[in-house]
């Protein structure tokens, strides 16, 4: 049986309004295991970026748990979820989230310096070769395309190994074959290192590509498709 990576149960946020108490999410769970590949669908306003901030331990919810690697999320502080996240996961944002000031070997190179590494420069020089952008090292995130500054930031995310890798619409900002080269990448990735993927998208082809994926409609889990 696989490693279980990450567990939700019984999963429910409920936030304040003007109209009063409203409930993003009702009574979810599902099991992620390593290697796994789960597209999170829906229409906007449907509870899947909540969803996925949940799982990542970015907030916390209002009811049911989530055990991410053996940390119950419910249980830590801010302080130690961000070390578990530092530890664990690995994020892909659908506006990229680069520094400006930075270049690209530089933006990839950031979270191993943070985390201590001796080997960042290497490691990040090897991964934007990877990505095919051994020639863009010294590229500022304004000297490159949307597609090249989406390649850095899987390149980053990749870096420090994940366990998991949370991606919230990484395609949504991208025309349609650059798109595809993303997803392939992140798909080909997902595979040689055995990192789970976890992904938000409005794009059914790329749901599809992943082996799992769940519908929310109003906050609900409608669909649960599976091989």
């Amino acid at each position: 049986m696989s490693e279980r990576i990450l567990t939700a149960r019984n999963l429910s946020k409920v936030v304040s309004s003007a109209e009063g108490k409203l409930t993003i999410l009702h009574d979810l769970s599902l099991d992620l295991a390593r290697g796994d590949s789960l597209a999170i669908v829906g229409s906007s306003g449907s509870g899947k970026s909540t969803l996925l901030g949940l799982l990542a331990g970015l907030d916390l919810p209002s009811g049911g748990e989530i055990v991410l690697l053996g940390h119950t999320l419910g249980s830590l502080d801010e302080d130690q979820r961000a070390r578990v996240r530092a530890a664990h996961v690995g994020f892909v944002f659908q506006s990229f989230q680069l520094l400006d000031s930075l270049n690209a070997l530089e933006n990839v190179m950031l979270p191993l310096e943070l985390d201590g590494r001796k080997d960042a420069e290497p490691r990040a020089r090897e991964l934007l070769e990877r990505v095919g952008l051994g020639q863009r090292l010294t590229h500022y995130p304004r000297q490159l395309s949307g597609g090249e500054q989406q390649r850095v930031a899987i390149a980053r995310a990749f870096a420090a190994e994940p366990d998991v890798l949370f991606a919230d619409e990484p395609t949504g900002n991208l025309d349609t074959h650059t798109g595809e080269r993303i997803s392939d990448l992140l798909f080909e990735l997902n595979r040689e290192r055995g990192t789970t993927l976890v992904l938000v998208t409005h794009d059914e082809r790329l749901a599809h590509r992943c082996q799992r994926h769940i519908r929310l409609e109003s906050g609900h889990l409608i669909d649960h498709v599976e091989p």
